[in-house]
This record gives structure tokens, C-alpha cells and sequence, in this order.
């Protein structure tokens, strides 16, 4: 049985950088496309990047291009979700999912997927 552990989270000022992990134990995350979600309280989970099974496409929402990037880390089977400079915005509880590989396609919908962490927290504030 898969399972998702997310690390990196932290209390951070505005113009930093922050790597958040999603970690994998018992098997290989290579296989699974994987996501990342943010929920911000009072609005819905948005899905802010996600990257393919095995040829790592990525996808990244409008709202967080220029400053978020989702890569494979497969020597520590992770992936990472790097996120620089922040915003205040930015604050929020982040969580990784893993779900069925969709060819070379990638999802940022939650329905989407059925492996989920329990959630790293980012708070953005000066």
C-alpha cells in the first residue's frame, strides 16, 4: 500500500524559497502521476502542479507559474514541489496525492486521485 508523506512545510517571509517533499514508502513513486494541492481557508483545495508517471510531464495552475516548479526527485523517490519567491498568498496547507498514471498526461483535479498525505503547512508572513 502506497503512502505519502509531506515534509518542508514552514514559517516563512515574503521573497523566500521553500522546497516542500513528497515522500513515498513501500513503492515507487515513478510509477503514479503526482500532484500538489493547496488549501487556503474559506476557499476550495486548489490543485497547483502535478507531474506525469515515468516521462514526468508537468502541469502548472495559471496562479503559480513563474514561481513554482514540481520535479522528480527518484534517487530519494520524492517529489518536490519548489516554490520561490513567496507570497503571502502563498500560506496554506499542502498536500501531495498520487493516482493512476494517464499516459503522458498529467491532473490537477482531486477526483483524480486516491493516495493522499496528511499535509505540510506554509505560512507566508512578514
Amino acid at each position: 500500500q502506497l503512502q505519502l508523506v509531506e515534509s518542508g512545510g514552514d514559517l516563512v517571509q515574503p521573497g523566500e524559497s521553500l522546497k516542500l517533499s513528497c515522500s513515498s514508502f513501500g513503492h515507487t513513486l515513478d510509477y503514479y502521476q503526482v500532484a500538489w494541492f493547496r488549501q487556503v481557508p474559506g476557499k476550495e483545495r486548489e490543485g497547483v502542479a502535478c507531474i506525469s508517471a515515468r516521462n514526468s510531464n508537468i502541469n502548472l495552475a495559471d496562479s503559480v507559474k513563474g514561481r513554482f516548479a514540481i520535479f522528480r526527485n527518484n534517487i530519494k523517490n520524492t517529489v518536490d514541489l519548489m516554490i520561490s519567491p513567496l507570497i503571502p498568498e502563498d500560506t496554506g496547507d499542502y498536500y501531495c496525492a498520487a493516482g493512476a498514471p494517464q499516459g503522458t498526461y498529467c491532473s490537477r483535479r482531486d477526483d483524480d486521485f486516491d493516495i493522499w498525505g496528511q499535509g505540510t503547512q506554509v505560512s507566508v508572513s512578514s
